[in-house]
């Protein structure tokens, strides 16, 4: 389904006219369309008009806003009540032709794209010459804007922005203007969306026909842009915020992934990869690389971050679920399960789920957080269950089959700064400079942490599968008993 996102405010010229155009569009083969009409505290008719025809169209559903706040208010409200897989954003005047939908949802249907921006200045259909002035400005914002996200876009002013739906309910959106143009691209850009633009057909109108953005909104714009180019607020949730947050301590990260790259062979599934942070340090060399998630965000994130990596392969896998490994059995000589097994509440069937995946002397690679005594706010946000102490986990492996090789400390030094922000402070999460600061300096971390007289942050368990599966058997009847 398509859902189609149409902010309203005194258009009752116009808003009668596009909606038929929007209903009449061709889509391609299969798609249905809903269309969400937020009426944004219009003055005049518009509300009225737009009721008028759901009764003869029932895909329209009419939104009233009890008063105007703004272009980018009024696209919020639509993206709460969206059902579809994509949705567009469509102005309610006659500037933009619905029948370019088929081209804009093409990259999207395809896979290639999370977002298509329909831009107005690539040479094709036809544009309507007007305003050399606000198209100045315009290339000015979409230039500025491109420096800050890096991007290479030609409009990025355009009204036709379709994109997933999921996708885009998952990025905080606080511009209530047209603000939200700079702001949704930027925080596309910072989550690594892949973005495409197509050309579209473009008929402007005069300021005495209706148009309604002015040199304020420009000035808006910039002044956005600049906010948004300084903040990382690109999330709705804690859980994935503390992963964008990680991704640039790229050192900690490759101290992590240089721990357990001595036990991985070339064949390798990782659970929860989450956006791939470990992935891109332990990808490298491998003849087959699975990353796996149940957000399909992440897995988004994942196929756009390594798309050109042929060895990779991209898919949702619940490591809870038996099903979701039914065409996993033996497939690979590696699982890595990175800060998993403390969100899951049946980490027995979660266990037992890793090791049907291996092959006979294959290797899981555990880590799990360490000492419940420093369970605290953070870990309550993340939705950790528990933290793990040696022995829990030691039982979890040899109940789910394995054998044990080895148990090893990870990070140390972070242990205070954990226990002293969650359990005293009662943080929901590190700060940035915190974490910026720590990065800095992990290549002291990584030569200290091994003398360092308190407990791990982390335990990181080498299990393997067995040879003989009739030692498994066995190990497993002595532990029942």
């Amino acid at each position: 389904m398509l859902s189609i996102l149409m902010p309203v405010y005194n258009e009752e010229e116009f808003v009668g006219v596009i909606l038929e155009r929007v209903m009449r569009a061709p889509l391609p083969a299969g798609m249905e369309r809903e269309v969400i009409v937020v009426d944004d505290g219009s003055s005049d008719a518009s509300a009225e008009i737009v009721e008028s025809l759901t009764a003869r169209y029932p895909e329209i559903r009419l939104i009233r806003q009890p008063k105007n706040q703004g272009k980018g208010a009024a696209i919020r409200t639509a993206l709460q009540h969206a059902r579809g897989e994509f949705s567009i954003i469509q102005d309610a005047d006659l500037e933009y032709d619905p029948s370019d939908y088929s081209r804009i949802l093409a990259p999207l249907m395809e896979g290639r794209a999370d977002a298509v921006y329909g831009s107005r200045f690539l040479v094709a259909g036809e544009r309507r010459v007007l305003y050399f002035w606000h198209a100045l400005a315009n290339w000015i914002l979409t230039t500025i804007c491109n420096v800050v996200s890096d991007l290479n876009l030609t409009d990025m002013e355009t009204c036709y922005k379709a994109f997933r739906t999921s996708l885009v309910k998952s990025i905080p959106l606080r511009s209530n203007r047209f603000g939200i143009e700079p702001e949704l691209t930027i925080k596309l850009a910072k989550r690594e969306a892949r973005i495409y633009e197509v050309p579209v057909s473009y008929h402007g109108r005069t300021y005495a026909e209706g148009k309604k953005i002015g040199w304020r909104d420009a000035v808006s714009a910039l002044a956005v842009i600049l906010r948004y180019a300084l903040t990382n607020d690109i999330y709705t949730e804690v859980g994935p915020k503390t992963l964008e947050a990680f991704s640039p301590a790229v050192a900690f990260n490759r101290w992590m992934a240089d721990t357990i790259r001595p036990y991985l062979g070339q064949s390798v599934l990782e659970i929860g990869a989450g956006i791939g942070n470990l992935s891109r340090h332990l990808i490298g060399g491998r003849k087959r690389y699975i990353a796996s998630d149940v957000d399909e965000q992440h897995l988004a994130r994942l196929r756009s971050r390594f798309q050109e990596r042929p060895c990779l392969e991209v898919r949702k896998l619940d490591v809870a679920s038996a099903a979701d490994f039914a065409d996993l059995q033996r497939s690979v000589d590696t699982v890595v399960c990175l800060n998993v097994l403390e969100h899951v509440e049946d980490r027995e069937r979660a266990l037992k789920n890793l090791f049907t995946a291996l092959k006979p002397g294959g290797r899981a690679v555990l880590l799990v957080p360490h000492g419940q005594f420093a369970y605290g706010k953070m870990d309550e946000m993340l939705g950790h269950r528990l933290r793990y102490s040696r022995g829990q986990l030691q039982e979890s492996i040899l109940q789910a089959g394995f054998e044990l090789e080895r148990i090893l400390p990870f990070n140390r030094i972070a242990l205070p700064g954990w226990y002293f922000n969650g359990k005293i402070l009662r943080r929901p999460q590190l700060s940035p400079f915190q974490l910026k600061v720590f990065d800095r300096l992990v290549w002291l971390w990584r030569k200290i942490d091994p003398i360092l007289p308190w407990p791990p942050t982390s335990l990181i368990a080498i299990a393997r599968r067995p040879m003989c599966e009739t030692v498994v058997r066995a190990k497993t009847a002595r532990l029942a008993g």
